[in-house]
């Protein structure tokens, strides 16, 4: 997958008073469809199999999602710089188990030992963004080879083996309301929170404005430089907390752990509607991304799908919906002509 990392410096055209409504009228239409989606694809799991209508089901998808939705969150706003963070799943995995390692071995308190993973994925994040500012490289490469350094650290800190914590930190994933874990309550709020940031302060205009045009930030009086590491290093601590948050519904740290979550988070972000060229997106989106990909892979589970047909099915559902994306992008582009 290739994103750019930036865009043509011709400066923008101002977007004129009639296009606020188009704007506001495909906002609504893209959350009206991503509705029509998820629901539909619940009705249709719904009558394959007897148990997916059932509050056991909802209650499951919703305590498996919170590390997806928080990882999603910061890489929205990646992929509207016109970014990329291929790292994610390593760094959770690592954030996890240095998290593990300071309770089991450096006897540290809970409370420390989660903030050093926090740490953790905050310095993994800092250093994909400030590599790829510092030597103008595409974040994409960066990412790959970080995923790949920080995977070897995960190990190095477990002695490649599972580490058990046990209930220290299984409080994150304990039923709290109606069965729902605190993880979900606080991925929901996160998800709240950067739908606000992105949407309703500087900084996120200034983040949509980097992927749109960022020669035309420059010429503005806004360096780039520093925002672009300031969204790699908050990917890199929500990574983190994504990786406490798995561990404390496993009780336990994988090196293992997070192979392959990359590929969803950006799965989700692209069928939330975010665009791989930068520019534009929504968290919220995202989120309905998030709980598309996991009923998709909950009812196919249900119905007895098989785990090549797993994969072959949610790789059509995401390729579909970067075709419908498109299409509506250059539709929306034609009317604002």
């Amino acid at each position: 997958m290739n994103a750019p990392d930036s865009t043509s410096t011709s400066a923008p055209s101002a977007p004129s008073a009639a296009s606020a409504p188009s704007a506001l009228k495909g906002q609504l239409g893209t959350y009206l469809g991503l509705t029509v989606v998820l629901v539909g694809m619940i009705a249709l799991f719904g009558s394959m199999s007897e148990y997916f209508l059932t509050r056991e089901t909802f209650v499951s998808i919703a305590n498996e999602i919170p590390a997806l939705a928080v990882m999603a969150v910061g890489m929205t706003f990646v992929l509207i710089i016109a970014g990329i963070d291929l790292s994610v799943g390593s760094v959770l995995a690592l954030s996890a188990a240095v998290t593990a390692a300071a309770i089991l071995e450096w006897k540290l308190s809970v409370p420390v030992a989660a903030v050093l993973g926090l740490v953790t994925g905050l310095i993994c994040g800092t250093v994909t963004g400030a590599v790829s500012v510092a030597w103008r490289l595409p974040s994409f490469i960066v990412s790959l080879g970080m995923l790949e350094a920080v995977r070897g650290g995960a190990y190095l800190v477990t002695d490649s083996r599972t580490q058990y914590v046990g209930d220290a930190i299984s409080g994150l994933a304990a039923p709290w309301i109606g069965g729902i874990s605190a993880a979900f309550v606080l991925a929901v709020v996160l998800v709240v929170v950067g739908q606000v940031v992105l949407t309703r302060t500087v900084f996120g205009r200034h983040v949509v404005g980097i992927g749109t045009n960022e020669e035309a930030m420059r010429l503005a009086g806004v360096d780039p430089r520093p925002l672009r590491i300031i969204v790699f290093a908050l990917t890199g601590l929500l990574a983190g907390l994504a990786g406490l948050m798995q561990s404390a519904r496993l009780e336990a740290a994988d090196p293992n752990a997070g192979v392959g979550i990359e590929l969803q988070v950006i799965a989700a972000v692209v069928i939330g509607g975010t665009s791989l060229m930068g520019g534009r997106g929504s968290v919220v989106n995202t989120f309905f991304g998030v709980l598309i990909i996991a009923v998709l892979e909950a009812g196919l589970a249900q119905v007895g799908a098989s785990e090549p047909s797993k994969r072959i099915i949610t790789g059509a559902v995401i390729v579909v919906a970067v075709i419908i994306d498109t299409l509506r992008q250059r539709r929306a582009d034609r009317r604002l002509a």
